[in-house]
């Protein structure tokens, strides 16, 4: 990671699971940098008692952590005001996903790393595949696991190099029974949960794709630049909110068309209708819409709040004037008779907008 422009620079690892290599990977990258002369520090490494780990620690600046006081008891966090302070060119921070101990600067370890490279100085990290947002419906569709600690897809857009660290099922299974993943009363419950054969594959492929992809994604922009890019077809994707419900479904499928097809615009619309205006929507409906709002914009879509009394019009309004090729709808559990009464935005879409694919995703009610 060389500093020769004056621009700090973010390199993030990326792994199927826990125990790929992505720490380890990250220390090697430190010793190869201080041989190089290039002052780089550690911010933060979690080794998990793995003596690998803390032995590739030893002739490395550990920056002290922060200690903050939660329910009586200390906590340790990365201090970032010291990592500032210290001005390394290159600091590593480990676990990116994390959440920081209430009373941290920030309320997340990635908002950390952006404070950081704002001051100018080189991030290396690293996180596991699983706890990017907008794959959090696939993990949980693939393993089972609701993953709770998600970074937002417009971080890893600030990367200049991503890099999938990859091992074996099999090296990956052993090095769990070896005790060196987990410690030795978790092993059997690893192994034959999130561990299984079948979910790390789906894994390393998900892993594998999402770094390709947003290599694709840098691939794009670079020839862009250069003026090398080939004439294509723009496509531009529009997933349609409702005030009431989540609509964290809908937005993680519309980024992941978003990172398949390389596009850096696309739009999260909502028809605010005379009943929800402000002062008139019911509180609970705000709080919900407001949620989706925020995870539409850390998931890097373009919030459009159109104001009409008819949903159905100010949709296809929008998508015929802004050239939608993809439009991402939720489908409730409504009765056929209410269809059949009040119409269906979605026939009337497929009806008339003739060049858009339009994609249906299932959602559990509207009411909440």
């Amino acid at each position: 990671m060389s500093q020769e422009d004056s621009r700090a620079r973010l390199r993030v690892y990326i792994g199927a699971a826990a125990g790929v290599g992505k720490t380890f990977q990250m220390l090697e990258d430190a010793h190869l940098l201080k041989e190089q002369g290039i002052d780089v520090v550690i911010g933060i490494v979690e080794t998990h008692g793995r003596i690998e780990t803390e032995e590739k620690m030893k002739n490395l600046e550990v920056i002290p952590k922060k200690r903050i006081k939660y329910h009586g008891i200390l906590q340790e966090e990365l201090d970032v005001d010291a990592v500032i302070k210290r001005n390394p060119q290159v600091v590593l921070i480990d676990e990116l996903a994390h959440t920081n101990v209430p009373g941290s600067k920030n309320h997340k370890r990635y908002c950390d790393v952006l404070e950081i490279l704002d001051a100018g100085i080189s991030v290396i990290t690293a996180v596991n595949v699983q706890h990017i947002e907008s794959l959090n419906d696939v993990i949980l569709r693939t393993t089972g696991v609701n993953v709770r600690e998600t970074v937002p897809d417009t971080f890893f857009k600030r990367a200049d190099e991503i890099i999938d660290v990859d091992v074996s099922i099999d090296i990956l299974r052993t090095r769990l029974r070896q005790g060196k993943i987990y410690p030795i009363e978790k092993i059997e419950q690893a192994l034959n949960n999130f561990f299984r054969k079948g979910n790390l594959a789906a894994l390393r492929e998900l892993a594998l794709r999402q770094v390709a992809q947003l290599q694709a994604e840098q691939d794009h922009e670079y020839r862009e630049l250069e003026g090398l890019e080939q004439f294509v077809v723009p496509e531009k994707v529009m997933v349609c909110m409702a005030s009431r419900g989540s609509a964290a479904k809908l937005l993680r499928t519309g980024a992941r068309i978003v990172g398949r097809l390389a596009i850096e615009d696309w739009f999260a619309v909502y028809v605010e209708t005379p009943d929800e205006e402000p002062g008139r929507i019911d509180p609970d409906t705000y709080s919900v819409l407001q949620r989706n709002i925020s995870l539409a914009q850390s998931l890097g879509a373009k919030v459009v709040i159109l104001k009409s009394s008819n949903v159905a019009d100010a949709l296809l309004k929008f998508a015929v004037e802004n050239e939608i090729t993809h439009v991402i709808f939720g489908q409730s559990a409504r009765t056929r008779w209410q269809i059949l009464w009040k119409g269906s935005v979605i026939n009337r879409f497929l009806r008339e907008v003739k060049d858009a694919a339009v994609h249906v995703i299932p959602i559990e009610s509207d009411k909440k």
